[in-house]
């Protein structure tokens, strides 16, 4: 028996043997080349797609789910794709999905509702997944977001654990270290630009650093919250350098604390000799911002691998981790602190 993609309905337009003639290679690497693989030579894919285009072929994604098991085609619901975290979240599980020769469905909601979140799980389910990635929920809770029975689904967001798999960076390790790094090195107490309230690796972070103030009994300035954009820290670090008592800012996130260096530019307020700035996420301008910028490296190429190998999980053995012992499942990122020249102990009161 050949190992033909059958069409849907037989002797109607160009089969997979006819692309596989024309081409002059087997059935087996014409369906390589329909399914994304990489293991085919891109001058022999070169002459399938071309001899796919002269005859008008599709590939049958329908008979492609029966005869191997999967669409191979995996759902992503992403919300605000401009921010770095999601947009780099994204990227990730788009090439952790490739080399397991899957395309990647991708949606980004524009309110991270429940119900909006909800209906674009659905809609997605109707385009032939094989699972689903939520990269982030945001307002959405488990209790309120009804997804399709029996679909494979991964989340990066930690509420979601005791009902989904969960896989994500170590928000928390992450704020702690970039507030106890600039307490050791003899700061009195830390500011903190945060992301919006209704993110959660935002609280996630505010939290940890608040913990971390009160267990070295250090004052607690009040929250300076910004929307994770480099014009929303620019607008609290040109609040923040009124405050002469302000040595140490930690930002929730890389791009505010680009403004935050600006704000303290124009103010004259040197970096790090009257004020040391962390950042959040190690974006690829981080090092080369002047001066390159302390951060929290999130290792986003291994939240992508992890979130894509727990879903294949699911879809290879059809156990849906929906159980409560599965949906515990919380596979958490270690981060690490990248120490540039942004950060220096406080300059001695004159």
């Amino acid at each position: 028996m050949h190992h033909e993609e059958v069409d849907a309905v037989e002797g109607r337009g160009p089969s997979l043997a006819d692309v596989a003639a024309l081409a002059g290679v087997s059935t087996q690497t014409v369906s390589r080349v329909s399914m994304g693989l990489d293991n085919v030579r891109p001058a022999t894919r070169d002459r399938v797609l071309a001899a796919m285009a002269e005859l008008g072929y599709a590939p049958n994604t329908a008979a492609r789910a029966l005869r191997y098991g999967s669409f191979r085609t995996i759902g992503v619901i992403a919300h605000r794709l401009a921010r770095t975290g999601e947009s780099r979240t994204v990227e990730a599980v788009v090439e952790a999905a490739r080399k397991e020769g899957y395309t990647v469905t991708l949606i980004d909601v524009e309110s991270p509702s429940s119900d909006v979140v909800s209906a674009a799980a659905t809609r997605l389910s109707h385009q032939a997944i094989d699972g689903l990635v939520i990269i982030r929920a945001e307002t959405a809770t488990p209790d309120t977001l009804a997804l399709p029975p029996r679909m494979p689904v991964v989340v990066s967001d930690s509420r979601f654990v005791g009902h989904h798999p969960a896989v994500g960076a170590d928000q928390a390790d992450g704020a702690r270290r970039a507030t106890q790094h600039l307490l050791d090195l003899g700061h009195r107490t830390v500011h903190h630009v945060a992301g919006p309230a209704d993110s959660a690796p935002a609280q996630l972070r505010a939290e940890a650093w608040r913990v971390v103030l009160g267990e070295a009994g250090c004052p607690v300035p009040e929250i300076v919250e910004g929307d994770w954009t480099a014009a929303s820290g620019y607008a609290a670090g040109r609040g923040l350098v009124a405050d002469p008592d302000v040595t140490a800012v930690f930002c929730a996130n890389d791009e505010m604390a680009a403004g935050v260096l600006r704000a303290l530019h124009e103010a004259g307020r040197a970096v790090p000799r009257d004020v040391s700035v962390v950042g959040f996420d190690d974006i690829l301008l981080a090092e080369y911002l002047w001066p390159p910028l302390t951060t929290v490296v999130q290792d986003f190429d291994e939240i992508g691998r992890r979130l894509v190998a727990r879903l294949l999980h699911q879809v290879r053995t059809g156990e849906i981790e929906d159980d409560a012992d599965s949906a515990n499942l919380h596979e958490v990122v270690p981060v690490e602190l990248k120490t540039r020249e942004s950060t220096a102990p406080p300059r001695p009161p004159r």
